[in-house]
């Protein structure tokens, strides 16, 4: 039986595998390679594992937290050179911290040399792994997160809250969390300029606070 030819696809899938490969013989993960749209679009289909993003946690002892320990130092040169993160953390210190009130909270953090429990900072790495933005929502009943990808449109942020938003889109009423914050309220922000109208090829920044206008 006659073989059939590799179309376009298949020919581009083959030269992708076959770089993926020599790569993998060198013993270095798939994500320290580098890749343009469609090669990064066609390598998502396959699902590799040492593609997918790694963040390390190492449980270090209460004497070592702020310390650049030589271990610590060969982890986080290691996770760098495969694009992996390192978050430090004390194990028996976060399980004391859990068990206090907030304010005692803070003042045990501070004893011990840390500006926040290491959740927050836990999280942070991984959205920054993961592409990952935040932006909120605020007003009766509630003030809620949202997550998007990073070089997420408005409209698509719109679309996480209810495809019916997204569909009928006009425009996004915009304040940064931090201009919020310092002017105090919505209105002091809004009478300092701060509160922008965005249309929709804005690009959402970690911290929007929003308000969509839409109608359908």
């Amino acid at each position: 039986t006659a073989r059939l030819k590799p179309g376009a696809k298949e020919k581009e899938e083959l030269e992708l595998l076959d770089r993926l490969a020599a790569h993998l013989d060198e013993g270095k993960p798939i994500r320290t390679m580098s890749f343009d749209a469609e090669q990064a679009k066609l390598l998502k289909s396959f699902s590799f594992l040492t593609a997918k993003p790694v963040l390390y946690v190492a449980n270090i002892g209460e004497d070592q937290i702020g310390k650049d320990t030589p271990e610590m130092q060969a982890l986080r040169d290691e996770a760098t050179a495969e694009h992996a993160e390192v978050v430090p953390l004390s194990a028996r210190l976060e399980a004391e911290i859990r068990e206090l009130p907030d304010e005692e909270a803070g003042v045990f953090l501070e004893d011990a040399g840390l500006k926040e429990a290491a959740l927050p900072t836990f999280i942070h790495a991984a959205y920054r792994l993961l592409y990952l933005v935040t932006f909120l929502t605020a007003g009766d009943p509630e003030v809620r997160a949202w997550t998007v990808r990073q070089g997420a449109r408005a409209p698509e942020a719109a679309g996480v809250i209810h495809s019916d938003i997204e569909r009928g889109f006009i425009k996004a009423q915009i304040v940064a969390y931090d201009d919020l914050i310092a002017a105090g309220s919505y209105a002091a922000a809004r009478e300092r300029g701060k509160v922008r109208l965005e249309g929709r090829d804005y690009v959402m920044k970690d911290g929007d606070v929003c308000l969509f206008r839409f109608n359908v």
